[in-house]
């Protein structure tokens, strides 16, 4: 057996998942430990501090930067109102008076610079389970996980954050293209499974008629940038306003949806999926997600708490991610104990890979990741 340091993927048929849901800032959770709760329920909630608005008061009331707070009518740390007045100078029968533009808190007043800092309110913060399930554990201030039986499916890239609907597979086989004649009225709220390749135009129809989602097998980089207006960062997505979220299973270009995973897919349709586009490409890989839950009475795989360190083995699923076999998918054939001298003249640790096809491959093993099944 070799162990492997490799990136994996996982499709998972059952198995319990454990999700946790952080606030941004320490808080205050809503919920216990074994308590049941749905994707939209409030488990966790915060307040984000305001933005602050600096005023060049000085300058506004025309003094010295050390004359300035005796001008001021509130004190640092009092509250303020929107239209208040809250610095006036008055000389002669000439008087400038500052009315503050936001409510919010009178934060600092500064000598130095003549400048004074209004807080505006704390923005609150409600995070959600986002999945159905029950609190597995609490993190005081922090957090919560949600432990959630279901099928569990991990894309290579991703667009748009959180959302969920109806599962609905609206191609034949996994090598069908997504075309404008496969959206229909009726799917407006759903997340839609396609085949191989979808287009930009097919998007914005999708995201105008109210489509939640599309997961399919790959995009072209040209159709992303058209539907999005912009050429996206690939280190860090998940903020997108795009619409709806986008999943893309295989890679870039034309690619088939690995069969497995259409068939998983197919095999849900009509069952309500969970979502998230987010993909981090860096330290602390995050990858888009597709979650469906599954009955509590469902036999189960074992959970995902921690990091499995299983070594690569004869008839281990793969995918290669290196040219000239991006994106093939295989079965690990044999595990070739010496170094191997590549194309490139270095040598490498390598190993056989079995394609779908048939075909019998010599790659590196660096440039393949374990899907775990």
């Amino acid at each position: 057996m070799s162990l492997a340091y490799t990136p994996g993927l996982k499709r998972k048929e059952q198995y319990i998942l454990r999700k946790a849901r952080i606030l941004p800032l320490q808080g205050e959770t809503t919920v216990k430990v074994g308590d049941r709760v749905e994707g939209d329920q409030v488990v966790a909630v915060t307040k984000i501090p305001g933005n602050p608005r600096i005023i060049n008061a000085c300058i506004f009331l025309d003094c010295d930067p050390e004359d300035m707070p005796r001008y001021i009518l509130k004190k640092e740390g009092e509250p303020v109102s929107k239209g208040e007045i809250i610095a006036r100078k008055k000389f002669w029968f000439i008087k400038k008076e500052y009315a503050c533009e936001c409510d919010g808190v009178l934060e600092l007043i500064t000598q130095v610079s003549g400048q004074i800092v209004v807080r505006e309110p704390p923005i609150p913060v409600d995070l959600k389970a986002f999945i159905p399930g029950r609190i597995a554990s609490v993190m005081q201030n922090q957090g919560v996980v949600v432990q959630c039986p279901a099928a569990f499916i991990q894309g290579i890239f991703g667009i748009g954050g959180e959302t969920h609907g109806e599962l609905q597979t609206i191609v034949q086989s996994e090598s069908e293209v997504v075309t404008i004649d496969h959206l229909k009225p009726e799917h407006a709220g759903r997340v839609l499974v396609g085949g191989s390749l979808v287009k930009g135009d097919v998007l914005r129809k999708a995201a105008d008629m109210g489509v939640k989602g599309i997961i399919v097998g790959g995009i072209e980089d040209k159709d992303l940038r058209d539907f999005l207006g912009y050429e996206i960062g690939v280190a860090v997505t998940g903020q997108e306003n795009a619409g709806l979220s986008l999943i893309i299973t295989e890679g870039f270009g034309k690619m088939n949806m690995a069969h497995a995973s259409f068939e998983l897919l197919k095999k849900h349709s009509g069952d309500v999926a969970y979502i998230n586009g987010a993909t981090q490409i860096r330290a602390g890989v995050i990858r888009p997600e597709i979650i469906i839950p599954l009955k509590e009475t469902a036999t189960l795989g074992k959970s995902d708490d921690t990091v499995s360190l299983e070594g690569m083995t004869p008839g281990m699923a793969v995918r290669i991610i290196e040219a000239p076999y991006f994106g093939m998918l295989g079965n690990i054939a044999s595990l070739p104990v010496n170094l191997q001298k590549m194309e490139t003249e270095s040598t490498a640790r390598v190993l056989d890979v079995q394609l779908l096809d048939g075909r019998t491959v010599t790659v590196a093993r660096a440039n393949v990741e374990i899907i775990e099944e």
